[in-house]
Formats: structure tokens, C-alpha cells, sequence
């Protein structure tokens, strides 16, 4: 390796230059050196910057001569883990033409492995001069450098012991929804020294609370280095939720409580020895730079018009996300980053899966959206992303950005149609057991198509993103005011009930409906083929006052309260999760579709009035009918060597009390009520004479067991 001509200033005696490699992408050290290598088409010189030990002080700055490609390269002896450095690159500053290179500006190593420091809000961040008239189009001389975190060269490498993935088969999946900090900032049994750390997701107390519940896979919101936005800043708050991603490969230092890698990586080891496995919910569809007028942090001074997709000549953002850009994934360079990082987390950090934030982005192309397009094909075939679990929240606000049902196996996807349906159909809303049949038999309608299976319907009731399942039996209106948006922020239809009172109320009769309303949304979840998705403080009855947006709530609002609680809510909900479980025609692979099974004949799915009827055109039509009946066997595809005599008898009524007429049982056995909302901690039952009654807003289900001769 040739020795480069550059010569280091004195603080930095004893290190060498040489060419280096253009690959892998970003910092990486192999015991003699760090070896840099960084993406960019258009730049014309591109410097390494490299700073004291905390930070402060700009050490060097060595130019990238060497150029394979796009890929800018050096190697530098004797440095190793821990080294704090950023990149600056000059080119053409031509905002117009979607060139905005300023060499004034810090650049993060958008392959990061580890960023120390929180970003600190100055108008130096820019590119432009924010009190020029041209505004994006002039140019800021200021260094940048003092208020931007630092890239550090990492050593990912732990051990793992005999670390392997739970692979949790999906119809065995409860997808649990948690915020790192927000799950156990306030547990009172957590050490205070970690609370709110990835170390305190994986500590006794939450263990054990997760294994009471049944939960297999804790779905994380964002954990990507990001940043909290100026005007949020400005206003006393945080960027809560951390949808606004800089880093793809480094974990937010916010949720460590030393700094360090291995914080994330002993959380997963943990928890796959509780059997659970950890999905991230990933940002890749635009980054924390915002539009035009946004800060140069990364990519936009890297390459902006290879990173993003632009419009207007190339000077404006398109913004199909809502956030102000869209990141470029039809680029090689940044489609190349994506599943870099997805490989590294899976491969390094041992994570299971991945919940795809405005996924429709992620598979637009320019004629719109494409299932076989460039990134899912991608992912698709990638043999290390194929062992893991994919889960798409599939639409955003761009052309054709709905795109529920749309995308290809294996992705799972969230449903808001079974959100919305079964809100409506629990808050007593006309024509809507229709819907809540198409509901409970995975959303066939959706997902049935090119052999995707019943379990592809991520089912939830709420999420992140909206009403807690408390306060959507509390709040007819959302409650954001503490947002400073004037409470125009948040979906204004949630299709919630108060039940007779706005808010909290110490009223025994509303707080009681309120449960019971509870009980029966989180029972036809759970009985629902598909992916059962729960928010992490619904089962304990966690309110956030109303607000269903509470991204900026880093305070008592977001934070789960886990001392005013529901036990009884708690074991309500691990009921329904062993139910689940224990009966496999609730969570079947195969769709139901009524046909006969070639093994006995017997239809898969019967629909039943209560008089035992089938329900005829004009009942599914008729607004008055709120008793949904329904008999679930295994479906007529499944092999006969997998097949079960498992029976699952359910009754929805969202109606008043209604006597049930149950479906007829083979000689020598009998129906057995395992489960009545109305009545949470009753045990198993018979009903006599072949009828039940269905209490006024409850959830129903028996299965068949043999029948007890009399003993004299």
C-alpha cells in the first residue's frame, strides 16, 4: 500500500496515510488503522475531519485523494475506536440545479456506527444565509462544526454466547408496541441508573411482564440516531417518537445509559432468552434535514441531488412523506445504504425483524407504486433479510400512497382497516358487521392474493400513533394542545366513545362500561385471524389525557404510567393472549372461505344469525343487525396431516342482550363458554339446551369438549 503525500499536523504524529479501500462503506477498523470510505457523485473534493476526544477541537483535515468511482477513500494508521470525525465536501453550490455543497459545514459519515452528542440549534447549521433575502440560494461562509454531533469510530463486536433468534413463527406472533424510554421511565421496580434505557427493556421487571402477557416480539419505535426538530426545541419540547432518522446504522445515544454499544446489544440478548424477539421500527423514506430551508447535516452536503428526490429544476424536495424530502431509494448509492443498514442490524445487532415506516415511499417508483419494485425486490431476495421478519405501514401522503394490501410476500402490513372497523363496529355504528366478519377472518379481501397468508393483517386497535385503548373509551375529542399547534395536529376522527363522559370520571357506571368496552375490542383482536398487534400500556389501562399525538411528549404524558393500574385489565389480556395459543384455528395461515374441507367435508367458516340461521343478503345489509355469529374450523387448505378438530364457536354483540342458538355438536360432545367479557375472571362453563345468552355488549367463545357422564 502506498504511502500518501499529505502530511498530519503534529498532534497527530505517529499515524500515516494511505490509499485505503472503497469498501465496506464508512469507518471501519482493522487493528492497524481506520479505513474511511464515503459515497458521493458530484463533489469535487471531500475532506476527513478529525477531532479531540470530546469533541471540541478540529484535530486535522486529510483530503480524500483516492476515488474509486463514487466512493471516496483514505486509510489512517493508528487510529481505532472512539476517534470523533465528520466529512467536508466542496462542489458546485447551485441550489437550482440540486447542488447545495458547502465545505463549511460538518457532514455526518452517513455510515456511522456510533454519533456522540445531541445536535445544538444555530443558524451556522445552514447552508444559506437565513436572513438573505435569496434565502437557499445564497451561501453561509460559518463553520458548523461546534454544533453538530460527531461520527466515532465504533467496535461493534460483543459476545453473544450462545445468542440465537427466537424465529417466531408468524402465526404463533403478539407484536407488542413499545418506546424505549416511554415503556420504562416510570416503572418504579427499574433501577432509576437505567430507566428509560434499552438496558431497562430487558430488565426482571419487564420481563416477567412481558412473558405474563405472552408477548413474542417487542416492535421499538425508532431507535436510529435522530433529531429533535428546532421548532419543537423552541417550544420546550423533544422529538419524542423519533421519526426524524440521521443515522441508520448507530443507536440513539438517548436510550444508553453509558454510551455505548453494547447497552442495544445486551437488551437483545436478553430478551431472546425470554424467547422475544426485537423488530425496529425503521425511517428510511426521508431523513431529519427537512426541505430546502432545512439544516446541512449529512447527506444533503454529501451529494444532495444523488440522496434525494428533487423537483422544480432540482432546488425543491419532493415530499411525499409529509416531512419535508424524500429520500432518493431508486439511487444505487442510497438503496445500497438501506440494506446495508438492514444487514448490519440483523447481522450485528441481532435484531428480528423491521416495521417500515410510510412503506408506499419505500416502493413508489416513477410510475408510481410497483410491489416488484427496485427496494422490495431487494429486500425480497436478500439472504440474510429473507430470516427475519418485514412489516410494512403501507401508505403516506404521496400519489397512490394507500396502498393496503398491495405489498408482496412475505411483508406483513397494518391494518387500519381492522382499527377502523372494529371501532365502529364496538361504538355501535350502523352497517358495520359486515365489515367486522371481514375483519375477524383476516381481511381476506386485502390479503388474499398471491399466495400471502391469513397472518399478513397486522391486526391493532390502537397504535403509537393516536388514542390509547383508555383513552379512546374516554375522549370523543383529541386533547393536544400541549403540542403548541393549537390542537390542529392528530387525526380528528378516531371513531372513539366517552361512553357518557368526556374524560376521566370517577362515575362507577361509565368507568365500568368503559372496561367492559375495553375487554371486548381486545377480545376480537385476539380472535381475529392475523397478527395481533398490542400497544405496550393497554393492558394496564395507560391514558395520555387525550392526546393522540403525542410525538412530543417526553414528559408523564408519554411515558407509561405504571402505578395507577388495571390488574385486572393485565390478566384480562393475558387470558385472551393463552387463549390464543392454545386454539390454532385462531391463527391460522390459510384463509377462510366457507369450502368444504376434503377431510370430513365440513365447511371451514359458518356465519350464524343468533336464531341459528345463515344470514341472508338483507340481514348483512340490515342496520339493525349487531350480533355477528361465527363457527371457525381449519381451513379447507391445510395439509390433512396438519389439519385440527380444533372448534372455535364466537359471538360479537354489539347489540343489547340476545339469546344464542349454538351450532349443533357431534354425539358425545359439547359446547364450553371459555371466554365472556362480561364476565373476565369467570372459568370455563356449559351452556343447557343448546342455547346461551349473549349479554348486551360482550364477546363470546366456546369450544366443544366431551360431554361428562353423570357419576351417581
Amino acid at each position: 500500500m502506498n504511502v500518501m503525500k499529505e502530511r498530519l499536523p503534529a498532534k497527530l504524529a505517529g499515524h500515516s496515510l494511505s490509499a485505503g479501500r472503497p469498501d465496506p462503506l464508512g469507518a471501519t477498523f482493522d487493528g492497524e488503522g481506520v479505513n474511511f470510505a464515503v459515497f458521493s457523485a458530484n463533489a469535487e473534493l471531500v475532506e476527513l475531519c478529525l477531532f479531540s476526544d470530546d469533541g471540541s477541537a478540529e484535530l486535522a483535515r486529510i483530503p480524500l485523494s483516492e476515488r474509486d468511482g463514487d466512493v471516496w477513500h483514505v486509510h489512517v494508521s493508528g487510529l481505532g475506536p472512539g476517534t470523533r470525525y465528520g466529512f467536508r465536501v466542496d462542489g458546485p453550490y447551485r441550489p437550482e440545479e440540486g447542488h447545495r455543497f458547502n465545505p463549511n459545514k460538518l457532514l455526518l459519515d452517513p455510515y456511522a456506527k456510533k454519533i456522540a452528542g445531541q445536535l445544538t440549534w444555530n443558524d451556522a447549521l445552514y447552508g444559506y444565509d437565513m436572513n438573505a433575502p435569496k434565502r437557499d440560494l445564497s451561501f453561509d461562509p460559518r463553520d458548523s462544526a461546534p454544533f453538530v454531533p460527531k461520527s466515532v469510530v465504533a467496535d461493534p463486536s460483543f459476545n453473544w454466547g450462545d445468542d440465537k433468534p427466537p424465529r417466531i413463527r408468524r402465526s404463533e406472533t403478539l407484536v407488542y408496541e413499545a418506546h424505549v424510554k416511554g415503556l420504562t421511565q416510570a416503572h418504579p421496580d427499574i433501577d432509576p441508573s437505567i430507566a428509560g434505557t434499552y438496558r431497562a427493556v430487558a430488565s426482571e421487571p419487564m420481563l416477567d411482564h412481558l412473558v405474563k402477557l405472552g408477548v413474542t416480539s417487542v416492535e421499538l419505535l425508532p431507535v436510529h440516531y435522530f433529531l429533535d426538530d428546532r421548532f419543537l426545541v423552541q417550544k420546550g419540547l423533544r422529538n419524542f417518537w423519533g421519526y426524524q432518522s440521521l443515522g441508520f446504522f448507530a443507536p440513539t445515544p438517548r436510550y444508553s445509559a453509558q454510551g455505548d454499544l453494547w447497552e442495544f446489544q445486551a437488551m437483545v440478548r436478553r430478551l431472546h432468552a425470554a424467547g422475544i424477539e426485537v423488530i425496529l421500527d425503521v425511517v428510511y423514506n426521508h431523513s431529519a434535514e427537512a426541505n430546502e430551508l432545512g439544516p446541512t447535516l449529512a447527506f444533503r452536503g454529501l451529494d444532495n441531488a444523488s440522496y434525494y428526490r428533487l423537483t422544480g429544476g432540482g432546488r425543491y424536495y419532493v415530499n411525499d412523506t409529509g416531512t419535508g424530502n424524500t429520500l432518493n431509494i431508486a439511487h444505487p448509492a442510497m438503496l445500497r445504504l438501506v440494506m446495508d443498514s438492514l444487514r448490519y442490524w440483523v447481522e450485528v445487532m441481532h435484531v428480528d425483524g423491521f416495521r417500515f415506516d410510510l412503506a408506499a415511499t419505500l416502493g413508489r417508483e416513477a410510475d408510481g407504486f410497483d410491489p416488484n419494485g427496485g427496494f422490495l425486490d431487494a429486500i425480497r431476495q436478500d439472504p440474510v433479510l429473507a430470516k427475519v421478519k418485514l412489516i410494512a405501514e403501507p401508505w403516506d401522503i404521496g400519489p397512490g400512497g394507500y396502498q393496503l394490501g398491495a405489498f408482496p410476500h412475505p411483508f406483513l402490513e397494518w391494518n387500519d382497516k381492522f382499527r377502523d372497523g372494529v371501532r365502529r363496529f364496538w361504538r355501535g355504528d350502523d352497517l358495520m358487521t359486515a365489515d367486522l366478519a371481514s375483519r375477524v377472518t383476516g381481511s381476506a379481501q386485502q390479503f388474499d392474493h398471491s399466495g400471502r397468508a391469513a397472518t399478513s393483517s397486522v391486526n391493532f386497535v390502537t397504535a403509537h400513533d393516536g388514542f390509547t385503548l383508555e383513552d379512546l373509551v374516554s375522549y370523543t375529542f383529541k386533547r393536544n394542545l400541549a403540542n403548541g399547534e393549537g390542537d390542529r395536529d392528530g387525526k380528528d376522527e378516531n371513531f372513539s366513545d366517552n361512553l357518557g363522559f368526556e374524560g376521566p370520571t370517577k362515575n362507577y357506571t361509565i368507568r365500568k362500561a368503559r372496561d367492559l368496552r375495553k375487554r371486548n375490542l381486545l377480545a376480537t383482536m385476539f380472535l381475529s385471524q392475523g397478527t395481533p398487534m398490542l400497544l405496550a400500556g393497554d393492558e394496564l389501562g395507560n391514558s395520555q389525557g387525550g392526546n393522540n399525538n403525542a410525538y412530543a411528549q417526553d414528559n408523564a404524558t408519554g411515558w407509561i404510567d405504571w402505578v395507577n393500574t388495571n390488574p385486572d385489565l393485565t390478566d384480562f389480556v393475558a387470558k385472551l393472549s393463552a387463549l390464543r395459543r392454545e386454539h390454532s384455528v385462531l391463527r391460522q395461515r390459510l384463509f377462510l372461505h366457507s369450502r368444504p374441507r376434503e377431510r370430513d367435508g365440513v365447511a371451514d367458516l359458518f356465519w350464524h344469525r343468533p336464531d341459528g340461521e345463515v344470514p341472508s343478503k338483507e340481514d348483512w345489509q340490515d342496520p339493525d343487525w349487531k350480533t355477528l355469529c361465527v363457527e371457525l374450523r381449519t381451513s379447507y387448505g391445510t395439509p390433512e396431516y396438519a389439519a385440527s378438530d380444533d372448534v372455535i364457536f364466537a359471538v360479537f354483540n354489539a347489540g343489547d342482550e340476545t339469546e344464542v342458538t349454538l351450532p349443533s355438536c357431534p354425539q358425545g360432545l359439547i359446547w364450553e363458554v371459555i371466554l365472556d367479557t362480561t364476565l373476565p375472571e369467570a372459568g370455563p362453563h356449559n351452556p343447557l339446551g343448546g342455547k346461551l345468552i349473549a349479554p348486551a355488549q360482550s364477546v363470546l367463545a366456546l369450544q366443544r369438549v366431551p360431554m361428562k357422564e353423570d357419576v351417581e
